[in-house]
This record gives structure tokens, sequence and C-alpha cells, in this order.
């Protein structure tokens, strides 16, 4: 049997079919939407980070031209509140308390940006108008703002019914053996980082449609997500308490997610019911200082890490202290994002011992949840910024620090310390190739070239491995249509990505269909009763092995009503360019006609749910060099190389997009990205004017290649890209940085962001 691999099929480098719609203007985000007869939403936010309120009067915004409804905490009390849905384990097996985001706030306010009412009316304008007609009377108290001091006994409390600030604890590992291991190390390396905050920034910003119908008791609710189910799930379960049937999710094309367009946000409930009291859709669209201080942040944590390494530089034991920042309330799921670190918290590296101890606390800061990575670049900026330092304090090459610790190809598969079963893995073997790409023997040249023109030039490397794909399965639904084309119904959700043309990869080589008479359908609960929505990089890894074999499925189907029509053995049956042929003759069946020659609607359909038993885990090897102004501070990067193991390739354009925006997002956070506040917990970074994002005109070319090991926990062994770049980024970067300024004047440390401000005052700390 012979099936004629099509011109788009795995592996080739196909152009995004997504592209074109969206070049000439015809794309569809949620704001671009027009529903008939619709009015719009504005929340009114709370501008103090601590306080009590109580709302005076209404009566003169509800008066306000223009205004059709108010609502505050009374006319929600009926509803749910925002639900986080991860607790951690404490080290004693209890779960954790939880404070969760009520729709509108009670009498109390937590973070600057907390929503107090939600007005709407005829126009935008006049929403946001008679929201300033709100009286509200409001008791400032002390805010709670720095993670470092969350713990003080002087500290404010968020939730002072609780008598701390403190979320959880959480332990991996055993604290005895690893101390025994300290007491007899050779030598003991010991770091302090923070990780710091970060605003996901996505090009489009939020924006929900609320709609209801009353004949049927049903809500729709169209926003930008990353999957439509989650959504629907947590909207029905927790907020409105209602079968999850009667909720419809819609999501139309999507201008990015990184993770913080996952979840359940107040303002999907708040115009759903805003639609219900009114009979009429309504809209609501973030501005981007909304989002500034509404929308979930990512990272925020301080870590001390210590290897314990016998004399000749092996690690014998690693023992973490994380202190990590949740906000003010729990996030979807912001407690997981502080453990997903500790799972992976050995890296690349054989570390017999593990001691990683967790606090989570309560600030009145906006909610941390997920953001590219969520945990693992957390991990992996800890592990290689130990192992860099350790390695110059016992006088090794990072390379050698580094081939003496690797995991080993022949000891796979490999249970760490943090749980994770690594299936594969030659980290030396990318290492090395990329040192070689890198020209590593060369740059001391370089250094000493950059001396003649007044600047410092630095080297640095990461070599990173995540888990992504985690256990599980995306089942995928296939069906031929009448005009033979072929659309696949799945419930992750896009996001920038590229899904529709990786998708149709699969499809058109197992079934030998043209690439653009393939419709991929995402976004809506109606059309796919489940789905596990795209985050972790799960959608190709998982998804693409369901719509592979649910492709070989439907193949089969149209082989067989082929057959039939042809009066042919099924053997002699090959699918081509839109047609089924009988091998070596002109007889051929359109798909159109199998579609037509179909005895039921079964026959042209097929459904495939393959489950994977295990994470994969992409790895690879990050080079850096920067070269830094001494009398600015400012750091320029002028050489990137990647390579990494991304087991199979779908698509090579595809991947090198999700690898160029994985690492702009880690120098992003490694160069000028931070979100700070004040004393009183006004956030100074809420605007592009403040928040330092990266720029096209700052970066190099990236140069980037692959080693690729086939993963054996996935069907197809594929790996997985999505997050893998803004991990290895973060690290190899910053010990680019550290590089420099160690061979300037002996400097081992600096924190993100490394800003010209703080390079130059580190540079300058002795004058």
């Amino acid at each position: 049997m012979t099936i004629a691999a099509p011109k788009f099929g795995v592996g080739a480098s196909a152009l995004r079919k997504e592209d074109l719609p969206l070049l000439i203007g015809a794309g569809a985000y949620t704001s671009d939407i027009a529903k008939p007869g619709e009015v719009y939403g504005f929340v009114m936010r709370s501008p103090h980070a601590a306080a009590a309120f109580r709302i005076v009067s209404t009566a003169a915004a509800r008066a306000a031209p223009g205004v059709l409804l108010v609502m505050t905490a009374a006319e929600t009390a009926h509803l749910g509140d925002v639900p986080c849905l991860a607790r951690a384990a404490q080290p004693d097996g209890s779960k954790h308390e939880v404070r969760n985001a009520p729709v509108l706030c009670r009498e109390r306010v937590r973070h600057v940006g907390d929503a107090v009412a939600f007005v709407v009316a005829e126009s935008q304008s006049a929403a946001e108008d008679a929201a300033e007609l709100i009286e509200i009377d409001w008791e400032m108290e002390e805010a709670s703002v720095v993670l470092a001091a969350a713990d003080r006994a002087d500290t404010p409390l968020v939730w002072p019914e609780l008598g701390t600030n403190l979320v959880y604890t959480h332990q991996t590992g055993e604290a005895g053996p690893v101390a025994e291991a300290f007491a007899r190390a050779a030598h003991v390396t010991e770091i302090t980082i923070v990780n710091n905050r970060l605003v996901a920034n996505y090009m489009e910003t939020r924006a929900a449609i609320g709609e209801w119908d009353a004949a049927a008791g049903a809500f729709t609710l169209t926003c930008g997500s990353q999957g439509v189910h989650g959504v629907r799930d947590s909207l029905a379960n927790h907020v409105f308490r209602v079968p999850p049937e009667t909720i419809r999710v819609v999501t139309p094309d999507v201008g990015g997610g990184f993770g913080t367009k996952a979840f359940n946000y107040r303002e999907y409930p708040l115009v759903l019911e805003a639609a219900r009291r009114l009979g009429r859709p309504v809209k609501w669209v973030s501005t981007r200082g909304e989002h500034f201080v509404a929308d979930s942040h990512g990272r925020d944590s301080i870590v001390t890490a210590a290897a314990a390494m016998d004399a000749d530089g092996r690690i014998a034991a690693l023992r973490i202290r994380m202190d990590a920042n949740m906000g003010a309330y729990l996030s979807q799921y912001g407690p997981m994002i502080p453990t997903m670190a500790s799972i992976m918290a050995t890296g690349v590296y054989d570390i017999p011992l593990l001691d990683m101890h967790i606090r989570a606390f309560y600030t009145h800061t906006t909610p941390v949840d997920a953001y590219r990575g969520a945990g693992r670049p957390e991990a992996a900026y800890a592990v290689e910024r130990l192992v860099d330092t350790a390695a110059r304090e016992m006088g090794l090459p990072r390379e050698e620090m580094r081939r003496r610790n690797f995991i080993r190809p022949e000891q796979f598969p490999y249970r760490t310390q943090g749980g994770r079963l690594y299936d594969v893995g030659e980290f030396d073997g990318h290492m090395t190739k990329a040192m070689e790409l890198a020209d590593w023997a060369g740059f001391e040249r370089r250094a000493e070239e950059a001396a003649t023109r007044g600047l410092i030039r630095g080297i640095g490397m990461s070599t990173y491995v995540e888990a992504c794909a985690f256990a599980g399965s995306e089942p995928a639904k296939l069906k031929l249509n009448d005009d033979g084309t072929i659309t696949l119904f799945i419930g992750t959700q896009t996001n920038g990505q590229g899904h529709a043309t990786a998708y149709s990869q699969f499809i058109a080589e197992k079934i030998g269909i043209d690439f653009d008479r393939i419709i991929v359908r995402q976004g809506d609960t109606a059309e796919l009763s489940s789905g596990g929505g795209t985050g972790g990089s799960r959608s190709i890894p998982l998804g693409g092995v369901s719509v592979a074999s649910a492709s070989e499925g439907l193949a089969g189907k149209m082989k067989r009503i082929a057959g039939d029509e042809l009066e042919a053995s099924v053997e002699d049956i090959e699918l081509v360019a839109g047609e089924a042929r009988v091998v070596g003759t002109d007889q051929a069946l359109s798909f159109a006609d199998i579609a037509r020659a179909a005895k039921s609607e079964d026959d042209l359909i097929a459904v495939s749910d393959i489950v994977q038993d295990e994470a994969t885990y992409p790895n690879g090897t990050h080079i850096v060099e920067v070269e830094i102004d001494p009398d600015t501070g400012v750091t320029e990067i002028v050489n990137y190389q990647v390579v990494d193991d991304f087991g199979l390739t779908v698509n090579p354009v595809l991947l090198l997009g999700q690898v160029h925006g994985g690492i702009v997002q880690g120098i992003g956070q490694c160069l000028s990205e931070a979100a700070a506040y004040s004393e009183d917990g006004q956030l100074l970074t809420a605007s592009f004017m403040d928040y330092g994002m990266p720029r096209a005109d700052t970066l190099p070319f990236f140069r980037f290649d692959t080693r690729n090991v086939p993963s054996t926990t996935n069907a197809l062994g594929i790996k997985g890209a999505g997050e893998a770049a803004t991990i290895g980024a973060c690290p190899a970067v910053m010990n680019a940085v550290v590089d420099a300024l160690h061979r300037a004047k002996g400097i081992t440390h600096i924190d993100m962001p490394a800003t010209p401000l703080r390079v130059w005052q580190a540079l300058n700390a002795d004058e």
C-alpha cells in the first residue's frame, strides 16, 4: 500500500496558511466582532492596593446619559467567586486554604485594579463617564507589597482572618540526607537570585462579549482564550453553578496568550450576567492599562540555591529555598507554578539528593499565574546560574562543570529527584555542537577586539531541560465533507502558533489532500464536547498524535468506500491529490464522490484520542555573547546560538518562529522587563512608557540548529517547543552578562533585569 507524500506533509517547511487573512485585515478578533444591539461594559477598578470601602451611592451613575446597568457586589452576590483550580500539597499532606477573587469586591479591595463595579451603557465613553459618578468612601490601609518582607511580623496582612500572609509550604526531597551531604562536601556554592515579576503584554488585549438566550436559558461567551472548554467549565461549575451545556464559549482569532489567556477572568461572568439582565449583548474590551493591573502576572520569586560538591566538581546534593509571590488572590493555577519549579529543579544534571522548600505568600499585588514556561524557567534559571557560579569558584571551565554532572545517555530512562522520568537525552551532544557553531574557542580573540573599542565582552551558556505535553490526551475528530474538503475539530486553541498549518500537515500526509482544502475548527464548545486547550507545549505533541491517528482512520474508511465503488481491493487504493486511485490505472474517485457514496455519516468521520502516559522533555543549549558599554551600562547581544533537541520536527518554519519568540521573551526579562510597585502598592510600570519591552532593533539575528533525539514517550517522537526558548534564554543571557562583569571588575552577581542603570551601578560601585 502506498500513500503519496504530499508537498506539505510532516517535516515540510510549509508557510502558515493562517497568515493571509490576518495580513489583509480579514481576521476576526473578539473586539472586531459586532453583535446586533450590543452595548458596552466598563469595569470600575480600585485605585488603592489595600482599603476597606463602602459604596455610598450609584444613583448618579445609573441616571447618567446612556447608562443601562450598574452592578456592584450586591447585584452579583448570587455568583460564585472566580476559582483557583490548583492547590499545593504541604509537607504534612494537607492542602492549603484558598482565597479566590470575587466577581466584584465586597467591602475590601486587595490590589490596584481590583474590580469594584461594572457599568453598562450604550457607548464605551458613556460607561466610562458614568463610572466616575459612583460615590465611594475609601478607608485606605497599609499594603504588603515586598515579597521579601511578606513574612515579617509588622507586615500588613492581605487576609487578616488567616493571621498570616503565608499561603502554603511545599517540600520536595529530604532535608536530612542533604544536610549530611553538605557536611561532607569539599566545596559549597550558594547564590540568591530574584526572578522578576513580568506582565504578559500579548499584542491583543483581552475582550469579551456576553449573550443570553432567554428561550433556551443559555449563555454564549465570546472571548480570546487558550481553550474554550476550561473557561466554560470554570464559569459553569464555580461561578454560575449551572450545567456546562448551558454555557457556550467561542474563541475567534487570538493575538497571543503565553499562558495568561488560559484563565477565567472576572469580566467573563460580568458580561454574561449583564447580558442576562439586559437581554442584549454586552461587550467589554480591555485597555492596555487595565491589562497591566488586572491580568495575571508572571514569575516573581526569590530563590536561594546551594550545591554541595566533591573535589572534582561533582554535585552531591542540591538545596533550594524559594519564596513565591501569589498576589492578592490565588489565580486559576497560581499555587502550582512554584511547585512546577520543584519537579525540574535538578535540570539536566545527575544530582542524587535534593532538598527544596517553597513558601508562597499573599501580597497586595495583581495575582500571579502561568506565564510562558510556568515554573520551568524558574528552575532552569536557578540551577544554571548556580552551576556557572560553582564552576567559577572551583576554577573549572563552565562546559567541563556541566559535562561532569550531565545525566549520561546510558543512564536513561532516568528518574530525577523531582520525580520526573526522563526518557532520552544527549545533553553533552547538543552542548558540544552549540559550542562549535558559536565558536566558543575563539571568544577570547573577540573579547580582545571588543576591548580595543572600549567595550566589555562576555559569553554565557545554559543547558536546559523542560517538561511539557504532560500525561494525558487531546481528542481529534475528522470529517470528510460533501465538497471533498476535510474538517478537523480539536479542543486546543491557537494563539498564533500556527495550529491550522501544523495539523493540516498531519492530515495531508495521511490522506493526500491539498493543504488548503483542510479546515481546522477550534474554539467553540458547541462543536466539540471536550478539549484540553493550549498550554505547556501540549497541542502538537498530544493533539498532533491524535490528528495523525484520526487521519489514518479516515483514510481507511475512504479507501473502503472507494474500493467498493471502483471494484478494487482496498490494498490497491491510494489517496493522492484529492482522489482515491487504483494503483497503476486511470481509475479514480474524487473525495467529493467518496462523500456522496458513503452509506452513513459515520463512514465520513474518524475520531481518535491517543493517551500519553508521561511528559516529554525538550532540551538544548543556548550560547550568548554580549558587549557592555561601561560608560552607559548598555548591554548589546551580539551573538546568539541555539542547538535544541525537540524530537521529531513537524514544521521547521513554525519551529523557528516559536524559538525566536521565546528567546525574545527571555531576553526581555533579562534586560528590560519588570513590574515594579511603590510602597503603597501602585504599579509604577503600568504602561509602555515605563515597562521595558524588548524591541527588534536591539536584537541580533538568532542562529538556530537542532540535534534531535526522538521522544520515546510520545507516539510520534515529538517533544514540543513552545516554551523551551524562554526557559533556555534567561540563564544564558544572564550568565553572559555576569561573565562580562566578572572580566571587568570581578563582579559575580547581578539580578534581572540587567538594565543599563543597574549594570552601570555595578561597574561603578567602588567609585
